[in-house]
């Protein structure tokens, strides 16, 4: 795609983004409707209505794209086609029924397997994060870039203490000061920013929840991998990468090196 085509579409899935979150916040103002989905996750009336709002006004404006949403049943369909959207309504539902900050609605454009533009829209925090293919990634307006951070030794690392500290590695860690954010884009979207030097998750995690932070990650600076250090690809027929590595390009294979003795879940 043109880089006017590009900016056409950024601006298109930035407005479906910013619409969505304000409808996110309003049903939760009003009072939600959680239950369990098959599994144990949580899901809400606002996460379905979110959903469907995307779909109407995303699909009619590229009606040939496909689509592929945490909360729409999965069809083949999508693989036929060149461009699809990858949406997860509310990322960090979590979050979001209990009226903390850190939830997003992650909305990416693929093409032939690779993000081309995303967006992870924040509502709470008021940032929105968005990327073209080639153009940088940006803040509300501010240029982003990654951590400068070369060495793990006191690092800033988005992932669960426990990951690390709960087994024997051949090569040892060096202390580093671990943090919690629930919605896994807004993970990404965070190293992209520099606010912390590395993400780290070692089982499979679905395209709608990483594929707009890859997008944003790499054109910040950081690099963006599966465990073993391999590249991602999406819009596949099973849409999960088996790991995710998103971190300053000084430290990704500093931690790819450590966790590459693990074998790859899927």
């Amino acid at each position: 795609m043109t880089g006017p085509a590009l900016a056409a579409d950024l601006d298109l899935i930035r407005d479906a983004a910013r619409e969505a979150g304000a409808l996110a916040l309003e049903m939760r103002a009003r009072g939600l409707e959680p239950r369990a989905k098959p599994g144990g996750s949580p899901v809400t009336d606002a996460d379905l209505a979110v959903d469907a709002l995307l779909r109407q006004r995303l699909l009619p404006a590229r009606p040939d794209h496909g689509w592929l949403s945490e909360e729409t049943p999965d069809s083949e369909e999508r693989l036929s086609r060149r461009r699809v959207f990858v949406v997860d309504p509310i990322d960090g539902t979590a979050a979001f029924l209990r009226d903390a900050p850190w939830w997003c609605v992650p909305i990416a454009i693929v093409e032939d397997g690779q993000p081309v533009a995303a967006v992870i829209h924040a509502p709470v925090t008021g940032e929105t994060f968005e990327a073209v293919r080639g153009g940088g990634a940006w803040l509300n307006g501010r240029r982003l870039r990654a951590s400068d951070a070369d060495d793990l030794e006191d690092a800033e690392v988005l992932a669960d203490a426990r990951l690390i500290e709960g087994r024997d590695w051949p090569e040892p860690w060096p202390a580093m000061r671990f943090s919690k954010r629930n919605a896994l884009a807004y993970r990404m979207a965070l190293v992209a920013a520099g606010a912390f030097d590395a993400a780290i998750a070692l089982t499979p995690k679905w395209d709608w929840d990483v594929c707009a932070g890859a997008l944003i990650a790499a054109e910040a600076g950081a690099v963006v991998s599966d465990h073993h250090g391999q590249p991602w690809r999406f819009n596949r027929p099973d849409p999960r990468q088996s790991s995710l590595i998103c971190a300053a390009p000084a430290l990704h294979p500093l931690i790819v090196r450590r966790v590459a003795s693990i074998p790859l879940a899927i």
